[in-house]
């Protein structure tokens, strides 16, 4: 027998498959029926303070070897979250949920984490990949070790006087120089674990015949499989910089990815550019190829094989 269940931040998960942020978490219905595709958890969209509304269609394009998106983070505000989403999602809740905020200004992350903790989410995922409006030239916060910190920092400070121990894990982004540096000024201000990694780029994608951008906003976030590699790279980085839990993503697609992510140092595997390529189905397919590579490989616990790369 097979044990594909994964202990993350001390909360427990049936397997390692998490719905990434952005990808079908907009509604409790839409991140219920990808628990009852397979999914081990789900994150929700990023969930801003006030409204956002986003970039205008087209917000996305896809080929089979890469997807590129410039939704914007639309959103409709954190009282829908916790008015909406997540009563009707704890109703009946089948499994973990991770909450992700987002903000421009670095104060706005703690009054979100404050709101967001009375919604009981399993883990907060803090995404300081937008622009810092409060910074000189507009520099995410994920760019700036100092900036990543201090971002850290508040959004632990904003949960230290609660009831509830919610554990915090800091969305990094890859377009960086050092990702492994930024990953360690977090741990250093409060952070319990990472996602590792967000969208590269922006990349650009051009309609031949027009001899324009596909996309509206011209410019997106790159992910799908040819991203995988980089990824990797980045998840492997951090784990080495940190030995923290890490949420592995980018360019995952079958169950032989996610083995490859969490050799690389991560516990759980955010999945979300996977739907456009296999369905929502394709959650209990890489499950199930998880299960018949441990099951060929002698595995019987997924412990055995995160962090194990021989590199």
């Amino acid at each position: 027998m097979v044990d594909l269940g994964i202990k993350f931040c001390g909360v427990e998960f049936a397997n390692p498959t998490v719905l990434a942020s952005g990808i079908l978490g907009v509604t409790a219905s839409s991140l219920k029926n990808v628990i009852r595709n397979g999914a081990g958890g789900v994150t929700t969209k990023s969930i801003w303070l006030n409204e956002h509304k986003g970039h205008r269609n087209p917000t996305m394009f896809g080929t089979e070897n890469y997807f590129i998106n410039a939704v914007g983070l639309s959103d409709a505000g954190i009282e829908k979250a916790v008015s909406e989403t997540f009563p009707e999602y704890n109703d009946e809740k089948p499994a973990p949920i991770i909450a992700n905020i987002v903000a421009a200004k670095i104060e706005d992350f703690g009054l979100l984490a404050e709101k967001i903790s009375e919604c009981n989410p399993d883990i907060i995922e803090v995404n300081i990949s937008c622009p810092n409006v409060e910074d000189e030239f507009g520099k995410p916060f994920a760019c700036v070790a100092g900036d990543a910190a201090k971002v850290t920092s508040v959004v632990k400070k904003a949960l230290s006087g609660g009831k509830k121990n919610i554990p915090v894990i800091i969305k990094l982004s890859p377009n960086v120089m050092n990702i492994g540096e930024i990953a360690k000024s977090c741990v250093a201000a409060g952070a319990d674990g990472f996602c590792a990694v967000n969208t590269f780029g922006p990349g650009l994608a051009i309609d031949i015949n027009t001899r324009m951008p596909i996309l509206a906003n011209k410019f997106g976030g790159v992910s799908g499989p040819g991203i995988k590699p980089l990824a990797l790279k980045c998840v492997y980085d951090v784990f080495k910089a940190t030995g923290k839990p890490i949420v592995g993503t980018g360019g995952v697609i079958t169950g032989e990815d996610v083995i490859e992510m969490m050799m690389c140092g991560a516990r759980l595997v955010g999945i979300g550019t996977m739907v456009y390529y296999r369905g929502t189905d394709g959650f209990r397919k890489i499950v199930s190829e998880v299960k018949e590579w441990c099951e060929k490989n002698g595995v019987s616990n997924l412990e055995e094989i995160i962090g194990t790369v021989k590199i």
